[in-house]
C-alpha cells in the first residue's frame, strides 16, 4: 500500500497532473472522511479502472460558510484522511490552504447558481451554493478530471453541479453515488460527530420521517394497481392527485412527534430542477428534508418514483443502502 502524493499548492498539482493516467477521477471533499466518503473513493476507483488515476481534494471552503456557522470548528483530520486514501489506492491528495485557493482574497467573480440555488438549502443558507459551485469550478479547472464523483445525499448540490457542467460545456462526467447510512439509519456526515447521544436520538426522526413517506408511497402504489370497489381506473388515477401530500403527511407525522427537532423543510421535488413535484409529475422524485438536532443541522433525502396523475412506486434503494455534509 503506497501513500498518495500530498499536494498543497496549485504548482505541485500542475507538476504531477501530466503523469496521471486517464481516466482521471476527482473526488472533491472537505475532509473528515467517513464511510460515505469511502463509498465515493470506491466508486472513483471503479470509474478509473486499473489503468486510471484517482485524485482526492480536501479543502474546507470558506466561501460556503456564513458568519456564525462552523468554519473554524469543522473537523480536520488530514492524517486519518490520508490513511483512508492510501488504503483505497488514491494517486494524489490535493489539500490546499484557503490562501492558496484564493490568493487574491475572496474572489470578486463567483458562480451564480441560478434559481435552483435559491430554494431549500439555498433559501436557508444564502450564498452557500455560489460558494460551492465557485470552488468546484476552480477544482475542475485545476485537476482537469475526466470524471468527478459526488454523493446523492447532497442531492441539490449534485443537481447544481450537473447543471454547471452542462451549461458551461466542461466536458466531464458526473458520477453519483448512493447515500451511505449508519446502522441506525442516520445518513453519514462529517458533522455527525457533533451530535451527543441524546442529539443523535432526536436526529433519527429525520430518516424515520423520510422512510415513513417512502413507505406510504409504496403502500399507495400497491393499492393503486387497480380500481377499488365501485371505482373505475380513471377514478382511481384521479384519486392519486394528492400523492405528494400523502407522502408529506406521513413524514410530517413523524417529525411532529419529535418536538426537539427543528425542521427547516420537508418536500417532494424533481431531482433535476428541485421544483416541487405536483400531481402532474411523472418519473423520479425525492423526498428532501433538513432539520437541526442539538445545534447540528442535517440534510437527507430518499428517492421515490411517481407516475402521471400522482401515483408512484417506491424505489428499493434508500435507508438501508449504500457523502460533505
Amino acid at each position: 500500500m503506497s501513500s498518495p502524493a500530498l499536494l498543497h499548492t496549485k504548482a505541485e498539482l500542475a507538476a504531477v497532473r501530466p503523469a496521471m493516467a486517464a481516466p482521471v477521477v476527482l473526488v472533491p471533499t472537505m475532509g473528515a472522511l467517513h464511510a460515505g466518503h469511502l463509498a465515493l473513493l470506491r466508486a472513483a476507483s471503479a470509474a478509473a479502472g486499473p489503468a486510471g488515476s484517482v485524485i482526492v481534494s480536501i479543502f474546507v471552503n470558506p466561501l460556503q460558510f456564513r458568519p456564525g456557522e462552523d468554519l473554524d470548528r469543522y473537523p480536520r483530520t488530514l492524517d486519518d484522511d490520508l490513511a483512508m486514501c492510501a488504503q483505497e489506492g488514491v494517486r494524489a491528495v490535493f489539500a490546499p490552504s484557503a490562501v492558496e485557493m484564493y490568493a487574491g482574497g475572496a474572489p470578486q467573480v463567483r458562480v451564480d447558481p441560478g434559481p435552483v440555488g435559491q430554494v431549500f438549502e439555498g433559501e436557508f443558507r444564502p450564498g452557500f451554493f455560489g460558494g460551492v459551485l465557485t470552488v468546484v469550478l476552480k477544482l475542475f479547472h485545476l485537476v482537469r478530471p475526466d470524471v468527478a464523483v459526488f454523493g446523492e445525499k447532497d442531492a441539490q448540490q449534485l443537481a447544481l453541479v450537473r447543471r454547471l457542467v452542462s451549461d458551461t460545456d466542461l466536458g466531464l462526467t458526473i458520477e453519483p453515488v448512493p447515500t451511505v447510512r449508519d446502522p441506525d439509519g442516520l445518513a453519514t456526515s462529517s458533522r455527525n460527530r457533533y451530535l451527543s447521544a441524546a442529539d443523535r436520538a432526536v436526529a433519527l426522526a429525520l430518516p424515520r420521517a423520510l422512510r415513513a413517506g417512502q413507505a406510504r408511497a409504496a403502500a399507495e402504489a400497491a393499492a393503486g394497481d387497480g380500481p377499488g370497489d365501485g371505482q373505475s381506473r380513471a377514478e382511481a388515477a384521479a384519486g392519486d392527485g394528492q400523492s405528494a401530500e400523502v407522502m408529506l403527511a406521513a413524514a410530517r407525522e413523524v417529525l411532529d412527534a419529535e418536538p426537539a427537532l427543528a425542521v427547516d423543510y420537508v418536500a417532494v421535488v424533481d431531482p433535476r430542477t428541485f421544483a416541487v413535484a405536483g400531481p402532474g409529475h411523472a418519473g423520479p422524485a425525492l423526498i428532501v428534508a433538513a432539520a437541526t438536532a442539538g445545534g447540528t443541522r442535517l440534510i437527507d433525502n430518499v428517492p421515490v418514483m411517481m407516475t402521471a396523475g400522482g401515483g408512484r412506486r417506491s424505489t428499493e434503494r434508500s435507508l438501508g443502502g449504500a457523502a460533505d455534509h
